[in-house]
């Protein structure tokens, strides 16, 4: 799961990426709400943490105009303010949930599950194909033969492919949910996390694969 974190405290927003990548999110971070918009506009995320004071352009302005646009990804507020009067506003602009700093790390993670839980309509944890079961709280991958706590992002990578069972999903594609827009990493890497996964399919002794399709990308498929 990709998250844009909108936060101007530079020394905050990088111990809460860690706390976030650690709890298997990918995180893209922005300092200021002219980038927040900028990255909302060419980026695909499933949920926007948004700080209320930044400079350039401030987070409610940030939230309006993405909800004018049409944009309904979840947004979860954070201030230093605690007035009624801010969360009214901050909710009536559009708002998912709201946070007044300081906070819990534990607070966080659960306001962040509930509000991308919610976005997605999801009715449990858990999605299935074939003999394998994939655990989105836990981030465990089980078959009748055993288990696996996955790592961040052999965890993101197969959720997308059992999310979207026999649909192509390119390398590119891979790359620009996990490792982000403006990630350095190359291309081959996708490649190497895949080959990780197949070990663990075969371990678990998995009635599907994950099947390569030349210059197009990889999909799973259930074995008859």
């Amino acid at each position: 799961m990709r998250l844009l974190l909108a936060e101007d405290e530079k020394d905050l927003s990088r111990a809460l990426t860690t706390i976030l990548e650690r709890s298997n999110y990918s995180v893209d971070a922005v300092y200021d709400g002219e980038d927040a918009l900028a990255y909302l506009g060419g980026n695909n995320y499933d949920g926007v943490i948004l700080d209320i004071m930044m400079p350039k352009i401030d987070g409610l302005t940030v939230l309006r105009k993405i909800r004018q646009e049409g944009n309904s990804i979840p947004v979860l507020l954070l201030t230093a303010k605690s007035e009624i009067d801010d969360k009214v506003e901050g909710l009536d602009a559009g708002a998912n949930d709201y946070l007044t700093k300081p906070f819990a790390a534990k607070e966080l993670l659960a306001r962040i599950r509930a509000m991308t839980r919610e976005s997605t309509h999801a009715v449990n944890s858990l999605l299935h194909m074939g003999n394998l079961s994939l655990d989105l709280a836990s981030f465990t991958l089980s078959s009748p033969t055993g288990s696996f706590r996955l790592a961040n992002k052999e965890f993101q990578m197969l959720e997308m492919l059992m999310g979207n069972p026999g649909q192509l999903i390119s390398s590119e594609r891979f790359l620009e949910r996990i490792w982000g827009y403006d990630s350095e990493v190359e291309i081959n890497v996708v490649w190497v996390y895949i080959s990780y996964l197949r070990k663990k399919l075969t371990n678990l002794q998995a009635n599907v694969q994950i099947k390569a399709a030349r210059n197009a990308g990889y999909f799973l498929e259930v074995l008859p």
